[in-house]
């Protein structure tokens, strides 16, 4: 009897292979009050410019092209704040913006970016009162009865994008290779640029002093 010996070739996916890392630390502003111990931020104006009190950085892969479709995200109204204070989306993304409160919200922004006005809902409003982002820019959150409150939305033509950690470090997996520019957005008037070259497989470390 003859045994007839078959050796499989197992195809191992190159995609991991082919994916880079951009890694690094954004030196942050200086904390305009005492640190928040619980994480809790608030969008702050300091002449005109607004930010994230504790300092926070949004960094993201500029250029590189868009693939899939955009998730749904949420900023939930909540204790009268913004939930989360500040969160970065491709353009495209749909958010919604659920009312946990036990009061009405009217959530609208005059940005150049995105003008809507969701009138005032609710808690628990079905469906959740939701806005397309469907240009990139820098758009701020109001509510129309709670004067206090402010929020700030990232749109960026990328799906590559982090926030930082508090100490500034942040972690960018996933990439594809290149010749990109990397930017961190720091404030209303501030976003950092600096060009990068990625290779399959690699890892580069760029710090924004």
């Amino acid at each position: 009897m003859r045994v007839r010996l078959v050796i499989a070739t197992i195809v191992l996916p190159t995609i991991c292979l082919a994916q880079a890392t951009i890694e690094g630390r954004v030196e942050l502003p200086t904390t305009r009050s005492a640190p928040v111990m619980t994480k809790r931020y608030e969008i702050v104006t300091h002449g005109g410019v607004l930010s994230t009190n504790p300092p926070l950085a949004i960094v993201y892969l500029d250029g590189a092209a868009t693939h899939g479709a955009p998730v749904t995200k949420q900023i939930a109204q909540k204790d009268l704040a913004f939930v989360p204070q500040i969160l970065a989306v491709q353009t495209g993304t749909r958010v919604e913006f659920p009312n946990l409160d036990d009061t009405y919200h009217n959530i609208f922004s005059y940005s150049p970016a995105k003008r809507f006005d969701l009138g005032r809902y609710r808690p628990d409003e079905k469906p959740v009162p939701s806005v397309v982002f469907d240009n990139p820019g820098l758009i701020t959150l109001r509510c129309d009865i709670h004067e206090h409150m402010r929020g700030l939305l990232l749109v960026v033509n990328t799906p590559f994008f982090a926030t930082t950690e508090p100490d500034g470090h942040y972690r960018l997996n996933g990439l594809p290779a290149g010749h990109y520019t990397l930017k961190a957005w720091i404030d209303s008037s501030t976003t950092r640029e600096h060009p990068v070259d990625l290779a399959k497989g690699g890892t580069l470390h760029v710090d924004f002093p």
